[in-house]
C-alpha cells in the first residue's frame, strides 16, 4: 500500500495553519495534570512525563528509565506515533509532554509560532546508521538529474527522508521546478522494498531492518545516503513546550541528564548488551511487539556528548530553508530553536534562556 502525493515540495502551508487553528481551539488543549508540590530549589515539580512511542523501537528516555537513571520520574506511554512531525504537533497541543522529530521539522513548526523548544538529540547518522535512497541494480536512476519524473518512496512528509532527498537534488543542480517533477510516495517502511522490486516506483528511502534485509535479498543499488551528503550528525532532537519548560525546570533537568546518561551507556556497551537489553525492555512492556527487531540496532548515530545540540545541527536546516524560500532570512534563530541549559554534558550549563 501506498499513497500517491502531489510533486515534491516541502512541508505544506496548509500543516501551518492547521497547527495554528489546533494551538486557538478549545479541544485541542488537554487538561492539566497536579504536579508534585515543590519543597525546595531542586525539588522536582512533576514526577510523570507523558510521550509516544513507536513500535519495536527503544528510545533513549525509555532506556534511561529502565536503567534506573530516570527515577524518581516515571515514563507515561499514551500510545504511538506516526511521524516525528505528528509527535512534535501533540507536544504543542499538550497532550504529550515531550516528543521528537527531525531538526528541519522542529523548525518550520517553531516558524509556525509552535511554542516549542528542543533540549537533547535523540538520534543521528553515522557510519554504521543511515538512510539510504536505493533502486533496482538495472534502474538507470544513477546522479541526482536521473530523479526527474521519477517516483520515490518515504515514510513520511516534511521530515529527514524529504529534506535529505532535498539536498541531494539541489546539490546535483536541479532548478526548483526540475524538483518539482520528482514525485513522493508515501510508503510504510515495511512496504517499501516490495514496491520498488514490483516497479511500483523507482527509488525507496530504507534504514535499519528495512535496509537490512533488503540488502541480504540482493537485486538493488544505493545511489546515495545521507551519511554520504552530511557525515556524522544529531539529526533529530526532543523537545518541551515553553509552558513546560517554565514550569518544570528541575525535572526537565533530570530527563535530559538522565536520557544523555542513557545515550553514553549506549555508546559505551558492545552492541549486543544493547540490543540484549532493548530486547527485554520491549519484552517486559508488553506492547504486542517484535523484539527482534532491535538486532539491527548498531550505533547511536548522536555526534554531541550526552545528546548536546551543536548550532550547526540547526543552522544547516535554517540555511536550507531560507534557500528553499520556505523561510525569509532571520525569521527565526537558535535561540528560538533549542537550548542546552539543561544539559551538562560537554561543557557547564549555560544561562537560563525564558521561553
Amino acid at each position: 500500500m501506498f499513497v500517491l502525493v502531489r510533486p515534491f515540495s516541502a512541508l505544506p502551508a496548509a500543516a501551518a495553519l492547521s497547527l495554528a487553528l489546533c494551538l486557538a481551539a478549545t479541544a485541542c488543549r488537554s487538561k492539566e495534570r497536579p504536579a508534585a508540590a515543590p519543597t525546595g530549589p531542586n525539588q522536582l515539580e512533576t514526577l510523570e512525563l507523558r510521550y509516544q512511542g513507536q513500535n519495536s523501537v527503544v528510545s533513549y528516555a525509555e532506556l534511561a528509565e529502565d536503567l534506573g537513571y530516570l527515577a524518581p520520574i516515571k515514563l507515561t506511554w499514551v500510545g504511538n506515533t506516526i511521524s516525528g512531525p505528528q509527535d512534535i504537533q501533540t507536544v504543542a497541543t499538550g497532550d504529550i509532554d515531550f516528543g521528537g522529530a527531525f531538526n528541519g521539522a522542529i523548525i518550520k513548526l517553531v516558524a509556525a509560532k509552535a511554542p516549542i523548544r528542543a533540549v537533547v538529540s535523540y538520534y543521528g547518522i553515522d557510519e554504521l546508521t543511515w538512510t539510504g535512497f536505493f533502486v533496482k541494480e538495472d534502474s538507470p536512476i544513477r546522479t541526482p538529474r536521473d530523479f526527474i519524473g521519477k517516483r520515490v518512496a518515504m515514510n513520511t512528509l516534511g521530515a529527514h527522508t524529504e529534506f535529505v532527498l532535498r539536498e541531494y537534488l539541489m546539490r546535483g543542480g536541479l532548478t526548483p521546478q526540475e524538483i518539482q517533477q520528482v514525485t513522493m510516495l508515501v510508503v510504510p517502511p515495511i512496504n517499501g522494498e516490495q514496491a520498488l522490486r514490483q516497479d511500483q516506483l523507482e527509488a525507496s528511502a530504507m534504514l535499519g531492518i528495512f535496509r537490512d534485509k533488503a540488502l541480504e535479498r540482493g537485486g538493488l543499488r544505493l545511489v546515495f545516503s545521507d551519511h554520504d551528503l552530511f557525515g556524522t550528525f544529531s539529526a533529530g532532537s526532543l523537545v518541551f513546550s515553553h509552558k513546560k519548560l517554565r514550569e518544570w525546570p528541575n525535572s526537565i533537568r533530570k530527563f535530559v541528564e538522565a536520557t544523555g546518561r542513557a545515550i553514553e551507556w549506549a555508546r559505551a556497551q558492545p552492541v549486543a548488551v544493547v540490543r540484549q537489553r532493548m530486547a527485554a525492555i520491549i519484552t517486559k512492556r508488553g506492547r504486542g511487539e517484535d523484539p527482534s527487531l532491535v538486532q539491527h540496532w548498531k550505533s547511536t548515530g548522536i555526534s554531541q556528548p550526552g545528546g548536546r545540540i551543536a548550532d550547526s545541527e540547526f543552522q544547516v536546516w535554517i540555511d536550507w530553508l531560507v534557500k528553499d524560500g520556505s523561510l525569509k532570512p532571520g525569521q527565526v534563530s537558535k535561540r528560538d530553536l533549542y537550548t542546552n541549559e539543561f544539559n551538562a554534558y560537554g561543557k557547564a550549563p549555560e544561562a537560563r534562556l525564558d521561553p
